[in-house]
């Protein structure tokens, strides 16, 4: 069970997402759900007067409404009513940028405008138009719509068929980045983007606000032992992400999928992390059961507990076995965790034996560039080296021998 008050806080924050001006919030405790309106008889009354009360013009219940449920209380309060899910939908459509996230989250809000035209479609007269749900004036022709919103979704999942053919080509790309990639997950607003930031010097927008990234962004990392490594920036989960947008969200974690080191970002001081930490774990380890993400992906991952400046320090955190407390406003900790990146990439380093000729100059620089020179002996017509680097760089560097490219 999650905190009534901690849930009403993210939710205020997901409406504040989207650029929406909170005047009145309330926490309704259910003794039932009620098929028609959800909410009993009486609560639906009083929040109805709370509406007209504080000229609400947009009324967000943070829970799943049926269409039906949705309609009425529309005719009930006399204002637009959205769902968690339709919220949700509206942050991602106005967030998205990569081309798959972009159709992905049109294609979600199809299929849920769809039920919604299928299932109680006079609340059209109330829907404004565009692909979001706060926008101007829509149509009321119940087939012309359905007809438009099934073609529509229909040359939609072609395209992304399209789009989906090219991500083994893309992975096999990212296969290349010359350097370990470690990548930030954690649950929206746990501060990844400002742990990026305080890791890698970079000036990425850091907000105080729900899905403030929603597209993978990275920057060379330079750790303690000197090796180079590139750190990802991903969107943050969510609690009950609408089913709609499970396939647009996975395809914005697909660096997760092929990262090194995972970094499992939570905020230490938030009264529901236990649960946030919950959430993420279940959607990585259906990526896992999916193959969109390696299955060892917990052995991959170190757990950060953000924001211990809010706790009193680093010292004020009490850590899980292996997770490291830090603060990346203040910077405490952070030395901890790169030290801790360093060396679980150290771990994953085995030691091979290279002989080259006195005139390889280029492969030379390679080995020396991407690993760490163990012994070097230096003969007239060979060099032999005993290096320590990583298997795919290994792999790399025997596809490059052979003259198979970089």
């Amino acid at each position: 069970m999650r905190d009534a008050d901690a849930k009403l806080a993210e939710a205020t924050g997901l409406a504040a997402a989207i650029g929406l001006d909170v005047v009145h919030t309330a926490i309704v405790n259910l003794r039932g759900r009620q098929p028609s309106t959800l909410l009993g008889s009486g609560q639906t009354k009083s929040q109805g007067e709370a509406i007209a009360e504080h000229e609400v013009e947009v009324a967000i219940v943070d829970a799943s409404l049926s269409p039906v449920q949705q309609r009425n209380l529309e005719r009930e309060w006399n204002c637009k009513v959205i769902d968690r899910t339709g919220l949700i939908l509206d942050i991602f459509g106005e967030r998205a940028a990569t081309r798959e996230g972009i159709l992905q989250v049109e294609l979600a809000h199809l299929e849920y405008q769809r039920s919604r035209l299928v299932r109680s479609w006079t609340h059209l007269e109330r829907q404004r138009g565009g692909f979001g749900f706060l926008g101007g004036p829509g149509e009321t022709q119940i087939e012309a719509d359905r007809r438009l919103i099934l073609d529509r979704i229909v040359r939609l999942k072609k395209e992304l068929e399209q789009v989906r053919r090219t991500r083994g080509l893309h992975r096999s790309a990212r296969r290349r980045v010359p350097f370990p990639v470690v990548a930030l997950v954690g649950y929206t607003n746990a501060g990844k983007s400002t742990l990026f930031n305080a890791m890698t010097g970079a000036e990425v927008a850091a907000r105080d606000q729900l899905f403030a990234t929603l597209d993978p962004t990275m920057r060379g990392l330079r750790l303690p032992s000197g090796r180079r490594a590139i750190l990802s920036d991903t969107v943050g989960f969510i609690s009950e992400l609408p089913t709609e947008l499970v396939a647009a969200f996975r395809a914005t974690l697909e660096e997760v999928a092929e990262a090194d080191i995972i970094l499992h970002v939570r905020d230490a001081a938030h009264p529901d992390t236990d649960a946030q930490r919950a959430d993420v774990v279940k959607v990585l380890d259906g990526m896992a059961r999916e193959d969109t993400i390696a299955a060892d992906w917990a052995a991959r991952s170190i757990e950060v507990l953000n924001k211990a400046d809010l706790l009193g320090g680093v010292g004020g955190v009490e850590a899980r076995a292996g997770a490291i407390a830090v603060s990346a406003i203040t910077g405490e900790g952070i030395s901890k965790l790169l030290a801790a990146i360093d060396r679980r990439i150290a771990e994953r380093m085995v030691t091979r034996e290279f002989t080259l000729e006195p005139q390889d100059g280029a492969r030379l620089a390679w080995l020396y560039e991407h690993g760490e020179i163990v012994r070097r002996q230096d003969a007239e017509d060979e060099i032999r080296l005993v290096v320590r680097l990583l298997p795919e760089d290994q792999s790399r560097f025997e596809r490059v021998a052979a003259g198979q490219g970089h």
